[in-house]
């Protein structure tokens, strides 16, 4: 039986509404016939946008890969505080609407380093368990705060119950509960109603494919290295390639604790590699040796 060719490269889906990330990654497995799809990062089933995919050999970039910051467009509703920071929660508290004065001056706040707490209805782990799944089940756990990083909150439109703004920061950063903190922070009470991921590090959701491309199999896919992009590259010549490919370490030139190994001089990706002195030792190889 003839086996399909793997496929190595990045595949950027703008996420529909009301569609999981694991249903796109299904539909990405049909469209590519790859197996192998590892992710940057996922979407809640009501929020839109970019996800990036990595294929076949490419997930292995995942520890090396240039995802930050993240930049989310949301509108926060205030009044109500839901159970799942959304609108597809219960409405848990209700409270008066803030002046829109009050909400700006709260911002600076909920900027830089802070201390988020994760939603209860979260993937986070609580002694082996998903959170979501004990509030499913009715049941309390006790979730830690975290460190994130927001960079900034644009506000881009008020009208006085919601409010359009768009949020750049740092991974693992819920949005929802950032404006459930928002609310309170402002004597109020608030959650998400819409969210849409537009960058990931230097991909835009503008470059991304649609649900209809994958169904119709003419996704676009980028090459491996487009992963990397911000490691410094490393020509490599073609005796240098065989080393590699073989997990021989090869003399650096170039800066850095890590490197892309490309070849010349179209920058194809062979391998990522750390610094071992004035060595580049491989770390993720991106060809069998032949």
């Amino acid at each position: 039986m003839a086996t399909t060719p793997a496929i190595d490269g990045v595949l950027l889906v703008d996420k529909p509404d009301g569609v999981s990330s694991h249903d796109v990654v299904l539909a990405a497995r049909r469209a590519t016939g790859e197996k192998r799809i590892g992710h940057g990062g996922t979407l809640d089933p009501f929020a839109t946008g970019l996800l990036v995919l990595l294929l076949g050999r490419a997930t292995r970039l995942l520890p090396y890969m240039d995802g930050e910051p993240k930049v989310y467009r949301a509108t926060v509703r205030f009044g109500a505080e839901t159970d799942t920071e959304d609108l597809l929660g219960a409405v848990i508290r209700t409270a008066p609407l803030p002046d829109e004065a009050t909400v700006r001056a709260a911002l600076p706040r909920l900027t830089g380093e802070i201390e988020q707490l994760p939603p209860m209805y979260s993937a986070k782990r609580v002694d082996g368990r998903r959170a979501y799944e004990a509030a499913r089940a009715g049941e309390t756990v006790e979730l830690r705060p975290v460190t994130i990083r927001v960079h900034a909150w644009d506000v881009l439109e008020w009208r006085g119950e919601e409010m359009d703004v768009r949020i750049t920061c740092g991974g693992g950063t819920y949005v929802r509960s950032l404006a459930r903190d928002l609310g309170r922070l402002v004597g109020s009470a608030a959650h998400l109603v819409r969210l849409r991921r537009e960058r990931s590090g230097p991909f835009d959701v503008s470059d991304a494919n649609t649900i209809e491309d994958l169904r119709e199999k003419r996704a676009r896919i980028l090459p491996p290295r487009r992963a990397v992009a911000s490691l410094p590259a490393e020509p490599l010549e073609d005796w240098a390639v065989r080393r590699v490919v073989r997990g021989i370490d090869v003399e650096a030139h170039v800066d850095g604790r890590y490197a892309a190994l490309v070849t010349e001089p179209a920058e194809v990706l062979v391998a990522v590699a750390e610094r071992r002195g004035d060595r580049w030792q491989p770390r993720v190889v991106m060809r069998e040796a032949e």
